[in-house]
């Protein structure tokens, strides 16, 4: 079952690397990667993946403080996730959840919330649940096992990886080299690569569960005519993760179940992970949904304790693209696994390399939709601030996702049951959005200068300014700026009024820093790095003893990014000398804030 539709903003270019990352007879090459370990920001964790370090960090639980974590955010991450559980608009988006957020080696945040079984079934005439009896209804605990659905997609990815490591598996090979069936149809130039990033032009997904045999099954597979040619659009497919499967137990004579265990669960220590579990798990699992036609493919009435998802379903539980069930422990485990470079502990599942190359944009040809290989990067519609070129991870039909940030060291999992008791009732991410959002708030910015600086928010739908006084002879602004932005649509504005402030004009401005390069518009948007810059703005010749000068943020009403932050604000004369200095106003001169905060983070 495919998730919602897929939207984001411009990241990385893979063609960054090149040429220098190559899968050549199974081998898999990697030179040095530009931006690949990100500065991190003082008190960080982070480095990410590629930083070069081996590190073997496991998990511990402790405070946010421990963790670097603004606890109050933490708090408000799950006051809001707790909203959920009411109608939102007219039902809840689901019955209950389990929220963990954690940095660096330190859960910081473990909390369940609501019920993970509520109801016996769905009323598609009252469009109500058929609540169960208090005593019958189960609460989430910290070790509620869920459902994952396509979440799974990335146990499969590791998989492949890890092939694709030892030599076995060729990214840019064809499929057919190891499914010479496969080529029915118009398929013969799918390569691996298209599989694992969703551009083999496979359409969404097909009723594979309606053919009672696996030979019926592959049939309908190998005969599929791809909806558009492979490598020529981004087009989400449960079919390509599918395939993907069929080739791992093709080259290793095993079952995809048998993998996940040996290869991934067993030596992390994920001991509630696994495809199939078995009825004594029972209690402890999240239900689903009431299966029943016309919004299901099957009647299998209310789902619990196995798959949700018709094809895996119809597959005996094992597929590609879902059927792993896991907890939110589990899922912290594997996160800190990919952000220490493949290590966890003892255990080594993939190397440095082969985890930089699942966190690199192999779609520069389609923006928005950028993709590693399984993982999904910069995506703001699930990953809501949190998201950053780097940014990694997958979200499942049935509520579940998992986000990575290698440039904070954060890694946020939320474990929902939002189909439950009907796929109807939820649409949208704001749960996640939200999550993220406040994760990625708790990880403060420390001032350039000093002990505080201008903060515009992180409200959507909002203008902000921060006007400085008016100052006659002014030639030059100088100051620091840090900015997070959703790109292209929240920005960060510099401005200049002749008429002290009736009228403003945009101000072309230069930053030097990890961004560097002229702003001509006089805009920054999107992400910067995460660190602070130094912005140089040169005031018009026409200047007057009236002229002002202001910073605008504004944002629309869909995401935001962290944020934008202000420091060391100067106004200089034709020769250098300081007008004024936010941090020594003289003569009562002050910054006018309309929505900025001064903020010690």
């Amino acid at each position: 079952m495919t998730e919602e539709s897929r939207s984001g903003s411009r990241g990385p270019s893979r063609r960054a690397f090149g040429g220098r990352a190559l899968a050549l007879g199974g081998a898999l090459m990697i030179g040095s990667v530009p931006g690949a370990s990100a500065a991190p920001e003082p008190g960080s964790r982070g480095g990410g993946p590629a930083s070069g370090r081996a590190r073997r960090t496991t998990l511990r639980r402790g405070s946010a403080e421990r963790a670097g974590l603004l606890p109050e955010h933490l708090d408000r991450l799950v006051a809001d996730a707790e909203s959920f559980l009411r109608p939102s608009p007219r039902h809840p988006w689901y019955a209950g959840a389990v929220l963990l957020a954690g940095r660096g080696g330190t859960v910081a945040l473990h909390r369940p919330i609501g019920m993970a079984v509520r109801y016996a079934a769905y009323d598609e005439k009252t469009d109500t649940g058929v609540e169960l009896p208090a005593d019958r209804q189960i609460p989430m605990t910290e070790d509620t096992v869920f459902d994952l659905a396509s979440v799974s997609k990335l146990f499969t990815s590791l998989l492949a990886v890890q092939r694709v490591e030892r030599g076995a598996l060729v990214l840019e090979e064809r499929v057919t080299a190891y499914l010479p069936e496969f080529g029915g149809g118009g398929k013969r130039d799918v390569t691996v690569r298209q599989l694992l990033t969703h551009t083999s032009g496979f359409r969404a997904w097909i009723p594979l569960y309606k053919e009672p045999t696996r030979e019926g099954r592959l049939r309908l597979l190998w005969n599929e005519v791809p909806a558009h040619p492979p490598g020529t659009v981004y087009l989400y497919s449960d079919l390509n993760l599918i395939t993907l499967q069929l080739i791992l137990e093709a080259i290793t004579g095993r079952p995809l179940d048998a993998l996940l265990h040996t290869e991934i669960t067993a030596p992390l220590g994920m001991h509630r992970t696994r495809f199939n579990p078995p009825p004594s798990w029972r209690p402890s699992i999240a239900a689903t949904e009431d299966a029943r036609a016309p919004w299901s493919g099957l009647d299998r009435g209310m789902v619990w304790g196995e798959v949700h998802d018709e094809n895996a379903y119809g597959m005996g539980g094992v597929a590609g693209h879902a059927g792993v069930f896991s907890t939110a422990w589990d899922l912290a485990v594997l996160a800190r696994a990919l952000l220490n470079g493949g290590a966890y502990g003892p255990a080594r599942i993939l190397s440095p390399a082969s985890v930089e190359l699942m966190f690199t944009d192999f779609n520069t040809a389609f923006p928005g939709d950028e993709h590693g290989l399984g993982f999904e990067l910069y995506q703001h519609w699930y990953m809501g601030a949190m998201a950053t070129p780097r940014t990694a991870g997958h979200t499942g039909f049935t509520g579940t996702s998992l986000v990575l940030d290698p440039t904070t060291d954060a890694f946020l999992v939320v474990l929902g049951n939002s189909v439950h008791p009907v796929r109807t009732w939820r649409s949208g991410s704001a749960p996640r959005v939200a999550a993220a959002d406040h994760l990625a708030r708790a990880v403060p910015v420390r001032p350039a200068r000093g002990r505080t600086a201008w903060f515009s928010g992180m409200a959507n739908d909002t203008t902000a300014t921060l006007t400085l006084p008016v100052v006659p002879g002014a030639a030059r602004l100088t100051c620091a700026l840090w900015w997070d932005t959703e790109p292209g649509t929240d920005a960060a504005h510099l401005e200049s009024s002749p008429d002290g402030g009736a009228t403003w004009h945009p101000l072309p401005f230069t930053v030097t820093g990890q961004a560097p390069g002229p702003h001509p518009t006089g805009t920054a948007s999107g992400w910067s790095g995460r660190t602070w810059h130094t912005v140089t703005a040169d005031l018009p010749g026409s200047a007057t003893s009236s002229t002002r000068l202001r910073w605008r943020c504004t944002t629309d009403g869909r995401y935001v990014g962290r944020g934008v932050y202000v420091d060391a604000l100067r106004v200089l004369d034709p020769s250098g000398h300081p007008l004024f200095d936010e941090a020594r106003p003289a003569d009562g001169a002050r910054v006018e804030a309309s929505g900025w905060v001064k903020s010690e983070d």
